[in-house]
C-alpha cells in the first residue's frame, strides 16, 4: 500500500511540471513572466501533494495491518491526486483567459477539497478498525484530527469565494496548502526552548 502510494503522489507531483509552458508572443523574458498563473498552479498543487503525502506517510507508518476497505478508501484518495494535475491546468489558462475562470477555480478547489476529505476518511477508518499501533503518535493523530474542520471550512470558503473573485481563492487554496505543510507543532517547540 504504501510503495503504490507513493509512487502514485511522486507521479501526480511530477506530472504538474509538464503544464508549465512558455507562450508566445513576446520575448523570452516576457513569455516566462506570463507564465506566472502556471508557476503558481504548480506551486499550490505541489503543496497539496505535500500535505496529503505527509499526513499519508504518517499514517502508514503507524499502521499495523490494511484490510480490503482500507485499500479501497486508499485507492479512491489516490485516484483524486493523480487528477489534480488537470484542473491545476485549467486554473493556470484560465487565470489567462477569464472565460471559464470561476468554473475552474470551483472544480480545482472540490479536488482539494476531496483530497482532504479522503484522507481524513482513510484516517478515520483505519481507528475505528484500530488499525493503528496502540500509543504511537497518539497525541499528533488526535490534533490532526482537531485540524481538520477549520481547514474543511477554510476551503470550503475559499470555494465560495471563488466563485465571485476566483483570483482570491486561488490565494487562499495557496495559504492552505503553505499551512498543511508547514510542520507547526514543531515550529511551536522550537520557539518555546529558544
Amino acid at each position: 500500500m504504501e510503495a503504490f502510494s507513493d509512487g502514485v503522489f511522486s507521479i501526480a507531483a511530477t506530472l504538474l511540471v509538464l503544464d508549465i509552458a512558455l507562450r508566445p508572443p513576446g520575448g523570452p523574458l516576457e513569455q516566462l513572466r506570463n507564465a506566472w498563473p502556471a508557476y503558481l498552479g504548480y506551486v499550490v498543487s505541489f503543496l497539496t501533494i505535500g500535505a496529503a503525502w505527509l499526513a499519508h506517510s504518517a499514517m502508514t507508518d503507524r499502521l499495523t495491518g490494511a484490510d480490503t476497505l482500507l485499500l479501497r478508501i486508499n485507492l479512491v484518495l489516490l485516484l483524486v491526486i493523480a487528477f489534480l494535475p488537470f484542473p491545476t491546468k485549467l486554473v493556470a489558462d484560465a487565470l489567462h483567459n477569464i472565460n471559464g475562470e470561476r468554473v475552474f477555480v470551483t472544480v480545482y478547489g472540490l479536488t482539494l477539497l476531496t483530497i482532504r476529505l479522503l484522507g481524513f476518511a482513510l484516517d478515520a477508518y483505519a481507528r475505528h478498525e484500530n488499525l493503528y499501533e496502540r500509543g504511537l503518535g497518539d497525541d499528533e493523530l488526535r490534533a490532526d484530527r482537531r485540524d481538520l474542520w477549520p481547514t474543511v471550512a477554510a476551503y470550503v470558503t475559499a470555494i465560495i469565494i471563488g466563485l465571485a473573485l476566483p483570483a482570491l481563492a486561488v490565494a487562499l487554496y495557496f495559504a492552505l496548502a503553505v499551512f498543511l505543510v508547514l510542520p507547526w507543532r514543531d515550529l511551536r517547540l522550537v520557539f518555546r526552548r529558544g
